[in-house]
């Protein structure tokens, strides 16, 4: 069966390619995605396949359901893209100025639909049900996945699996980690209120960019110095705007930035020591002032005997060169709102393109390897048909992986 399932994903590459560089021309920003929402319903209507729309708001969903009795297994992609303009010169560039996928959501979508059909195919062999679930706005909080899960996606699933294309891994690598993955990713705002005045007359003003700026070195001392550092967090001042006369001082400051964390409780100690340090400094210097803090998608943990079924799983994908455990990524993923519902894992599926220069995820120049593609489809195929079989394999990898 796995054997038959990969042969059909390799004579489907070329669709596959070509999905992803069709979408990769036509993006659409978070919440915007009606038509991205529509070419994913109109594949799966093409192809017979059950499916909703308007799940949670611009989600789709579909379902394959085998002829044998089984559990119901969930696979994840988002589709949406960013607001960055595509600088590439490559003729599947852009269309949409200001508007990019620079993360590779659009292999993502490439990659379950092919897969999906696929698994169609051979649905009178399968076991169970198979739930496709096309996720919108994953990049912009609070996300699609929430919305969706709330609307059902998850209804009856048994486990989820789901895999991000990493551009900064070589093709053939399959990164997981057996404890937290990804961030928690969070916002901050701080709005400082002072008294502006005449730059030649200081002592007649309160300088809120004074005050900002003593705010921005005293919140780094909080991971430096106040946080346990076993601990890992990341707190970034990412915008700092102000006045911008050159010989005014400016009443009016804000300071944005984001909070990375991997724990609940450091989450939760950081967002009350920014506001103790944000509430003293502004009274030492006589301004007042406004904190408000966001918290974004949880940390991305995946399950570890999920993981480690996923991780058996590549050993019969013949393009898959390497397996390895890596430390967490700060980066953040709605990812984790599927894993807090039900068992599953995520994982970074190498993608690095095979030329002399490697971009990163939301860089104006990022591409993919497409070949990952195909790679990514065989492991969440394999992992999606075998997990019916899971107690008996699950023995066999936790014995691999003690050896």
């Amino acid at each position: 069966m796995i054997q038959r399932l990969h042969d059909l994903l390799d004579g489907s590459y070329e669709e596959m390619v070509s999905i992803r560089r069709y979408l990769h021309q036509h993006p659409e920003l978070s919440f915007q995605e009606t038509q991205t929402a529509a070419f994913i319903a109109e594949y799966y209507k093409k192809h017979g396949i059950e499916h909703r729309t308007n799940v949670g708001g611009n989600g789709v969903i579909a379902k394959v359901t085998g002829s044998k009795p089984g559990k119901t297994v969930a696979l994840r992609a988002d589709f949406d893209a960013l607001p960055i303009q595509d600088e590439k010169e490559v003729h599947y560039k852009s269309s949409v100025p200001g508007v990019m996928h620079a993360c590779g959501h659009d292999g993502h979508t490439a990659t379950l639909l092919l897969l999906a059909k696929n698994l169609n195919e051979l649905k009178d062999d399968l076991e169970g049900e198979y739930i496709f679930i096309h996720q919108h706005a994953e990049e912009y909080a609070p996300g699609g996945a929430k919305p969706m899960i709330e609307a059902g996606c998850l209804d009856g699933v048994d486990v989820i699996f789901g895999t991000h294309l990493w551009a900064t891994a070589p093709t053939g690598t399959v990164q997981y980690a057996l404890g937290p993955l990804m961030a928690a990713a969070d916002r901050f705002e701080i709005t400082i209120q002072g008294q502006g005045g005449h730059g030649a007359q200081p002592h007649k003003t309160r300088d809120a960019i004074v005050v900002g700026s003593q705010l921005v070195m005293a919140l780094q001392q909080i991971v430096s110095r106040r946080l346990n550092p076993i601990d890992s967090a990341v707190i970034t001042v990412g915008s700092f705007v102000a006045d911008n006369a050159f010989n005014v001082i400016a009443d009016k400051a804000k300071i944005i930035g984001t909070v990375r964390t991997f724990k609940e409780d450091v989450r939760s100690f950081i967002s009350e020591e920014m506001e103790r340090i944000v509430k003293g400094t502004c009274l030492a210097a006589d301004c007042t002032y406004e904190y408000q803090y966001f918290q974004g998608y949880p940390a991305v943990i995946p399950h570890v005997e999920e993981t480690k079924f996923l991780i058996e799983s590549t050993e019969s994908v013949k393009e898959v060169l390497i397996t390895e455990e890596i430390a967490p990524d700060m980066t953040g993923e709605d990812f984790s709102y599927y894993l807090q519902n039900v068992k599953g894992t995520f994982f970074f599926t190498g993608a690095r393109p095979k030329n002399e220069h490697t971009y990163p995820h939301h860089h104006p120049l990022f591409d993919i390897d497409e070949k990952a593609m195909l790679i990514a489809a065989k492991i969440l195929g394999t992992a999606a048909v075998t997990y019916h079989n899971k107690k008996q394999s699950s023995k066999k990898v936790n014995e691999s992986l003690l050896q």
